[in-house]
């Protein structure tokens, strides 16, 4: 298995608030996430770089193997994270109102555990199908669930930035986690809203069928998101499961 990411600032933000990292636990388990943070001045990037680290390192600490032991790893870790963000927007009054989306994954051979809240997504590129195996937690997704718009009209919403959860806004989380099963040539996508925005699915998925290495599929993807616009930061990360690792 190979993992590679890349987080690019775009064409129309001043600072990046998008943060990525892969971490190996004891067990030799990978623990992949992404996450966009949100708040004023440079809190944002604060609070995305705290889930992310915090998380990674809590990870290397632990020797779990199997989903179940991770699944309660993850609901109890972010939780923690959920707290710890919280606190420090609530201690010091620049990073007031911070937060953060995550998607986080840990990849075994035949299977992965999946945590999402917010709007950052995790797909899987299978048998030449793009599948999102995560739901957002958005305003747009819950009119769009209830029929009050159309999937046309939830692409050029004028509040499709509004989350319905996220990380370190409110002491009360809820965290979505789920076990996929997954074959040897499978492709996970981890990405901010900075490329989904700007690119359909059917272009990602052109991207990722394409006989090209792992890191050309990951700049391609970016470079793509650049072309539409570039409207927001984008992070986008590929593991891949068929690929050797590079020493």
């Amino acid at each position: 298995m190979q993992v590679v990411f890349q987080s690019d600032i775009g064409k129309t933000r001043k600072n990046n608030q998008d943060f990525a990292g892969q971490f190996d636990n004891q067990a030799g388990l990978r623990l992949v996430v992404v996450c966009d943070g949100m708040g004023g001045h440079k809190a944002g990037d604060v609070a995305s770089e705290m889930a992310v680290s915090h998380l990674g390192h809590a990870w290397e600490e632990t020797n779990y193997a199997t989903a179940e032991e991770v699944t309660q790893w993850m609901l109890k870790q972010i939780t923690l994270e959920n707290e710890r963000i919280v606190g420090k927007s609530t201690q010091f009054s620049d990073l007031d109102g911070m937060g953060t989306t995550l998607v986080a994954a840990v990849l075994f051979e035949e299977e992965l555990v999946i945590a999402n809240i917010g709007d950052s997504r995790g797909y899987l590129y299978s048998n030449k199908k793009l599948v999102q195996l995560t739901e957002d937690h958005s305003l747009v997704n819950e009119l769009l669930k209830s029929g009050e718009i159309t999937s046309e009209a939830a692409a050029n919403h004028p509040r499709k930035n509004v989350l319905t959860r996220s990380l370190g806004v409110s002491s009360e989380i809820d965290i979505d986690i789920t076990i996929f099963s997954i074959l040897k040539d499978d492709i996970l996508l981890l990405c901010s809203d900075g490329l989904t925005n700007m690119v359909e699915d059917s272009a990602i998925s052109e991207i990722l069928s394409q006989d090209i290495s792992i890191e050309e599929k990951v700049n391609a993807l970016v470079s793509l998101a650049n072309e539409k616009g570039g409207a927001d930061n984008i992070t986008v990360l590929l593991a891949d499961f068929a690929a050797r690792e590079e020493s």
